[in-house]
């Protein structure tokens, strides 16, 4: 998916109120900018074949992480990044509404290769392309 406009991300955000459930802003090689708004809980996942690269635009984003040394949780304010290594469990949290922008290859599902039970708030896509 080409753009060949620009786009406004401000508008972009504003054309929809879903939570966990990504726009499609762009595309880069074989990758999807993403962008979704997040509150709550979304559920333990891994990626086996990819990172997951998150920036957050507006709000505040934890992200929770099993590793072989153990849990642990990365907080992320706005302007932060953080990348999540492929393989690894990973649980992101929002206590207050929060946007985000996602990089992932094109056709990685949001819930990932491996993860619990879905529950009705978590929209398991691809990402949604913009009307």
């Amino acid at each position: 998916m080409a753009t060949e406009e620009p786009r406004s991300l401000p508008d972009v955000l504003a054309s929809f109120t879903d939570r966990w459930s990504p726009r499609i802003v762009a595309s880069v090689n074989d990758y999807d900018v993403r962008v979704a708004k997040v509150e709550g809980e979304h559920l333990w996942h891994a990626h086996d074949d990819t990172d997951e690269f998150f920036l957050v635009l507006t709000g505040e984003l934890h992200i929770a992480l099993r590793e072989p040394a153990g849990e642990r949780t990365v907080v992320l304010r706005q302007g932060s990044v953080f990348t999540v290594p492929r393989g690894t469990e990973h649980k992101p949290y929002a206590p207050v509404p929060t946007e985000i922008l996602l990089l992932e290859p094109t056709g990685t599902l949001t819930v990932g290769d491996r993860h619990e039970e879905v529950p009705d708030h978590v929209d398991a896509t691809t990402g949604h392309t913009l009307d």
